[in-house]
C-alpha cells in the first residue's frame, strides 16, 4: 500500500512523538508541535554553523511561512518586537509563501550562542530573505525568537546589500 505524502508525514510525526515521549519526561506541547512540523515539511538545507536553537527557530519560521500560518509565525517573535509581528508575519507569508513550500537553504552567519543572522534562499522562486534570531530569557530556560519588525511589505522584501545571491559565497561570515 502506498501512502500519500500527508499520511507519511502524520505517521512520521506520530512515531517521533511516541519515541520522544517514551524517552523523556521533559517532552511538552512545544516539542510535539516541533516534531509534527519536522515530519510535515521538506528538510531545510543548512550552510554555516547553527546552534540547535537557531536551527530550530529558523525551521519553524520557514514552516509557518510555507503553511501560511501567520498566528503561529507571529508567536515566534521576540517579546521586545510586539509592535508588528502579526503584520510582519502576513508580509513574509505573502512575499515568500510559495518559495517556502519548496527547497529552502538557510545560511547561518557568525557565532550563534545568543543571536544569529540567517539568510534564507528560496530556490523555486529565487528569492532571498534575511532574518535575525536571538535568545530571550524564558523563565527556567532560554528560548530562541525571531526579530519581526517589518510591517511594510516593501521592507519585508528588501535584500540588504551585503547578502549574497547564493549560499556560501561569503563563507558564512558577515562583512564588518
Amino acid at each position: 500500500m502506498r501512502l500519500s505524502p500527508f499520511l507519511r508525514a502524520v505517521f512520521a510525526a506520530a512515531l517521533a512523538l511516541t519515541v520522544l515521549t517514551g524517552c523523556s519526561s521533559e517532552y511538552d506541547a512545544d516539542d510535539a508541535r516541533y516534531a509534527t512540523g519536522y515530519g510535515s515539511h521538506e528538510p531545510l538545507a543548512v550552510v554555516g554553523y547553527p546552534t540547535t536553537g537557531s536551527l530550530g527557530i529558523t525551521q519553524e519560521v520557514v514552516w509557518h511561512i510555507a503553511d501560511g500560518n501567520a498566528g503561529e509565525l507571529a508567536r515566534l517573535a521576540d517579546d521586545h518586537d510586539r509592535s508588528s509581528p502579526e503584520k510582519t508575519a502576513a508580509n513574509w507569508i505573502a512575499a515568500f509563501g510559495k518559495g517556502a513550500r519548496g527547497k529552502v537553504t538557510a545560511e547561518f552567519y557568525d557565532e550563534g550562542s545568543v543571536r544569529q543572522t540567517v539568510v534564507l534562499y528560496f530556490h523555486g522562486t529565487e528569492q532571498v530573505k534575511h532574518i535575525n534570531v536571538r535568545v530571550v530569557g524564558g523563565g527556567n530556560k532560554d528560548e530562541w525568537r525571531v526579530v519581526m519588525i517589518e510591517p511594510d511589505p516593501a521592507e519585508a522584501r528588501t535584500v540588504l546589500p551585503w547578502v549574497p545571491r547564493k549560499p556560501g559565497e561569503l563563507g558564512s561570515k558577515t562583512p564588518h
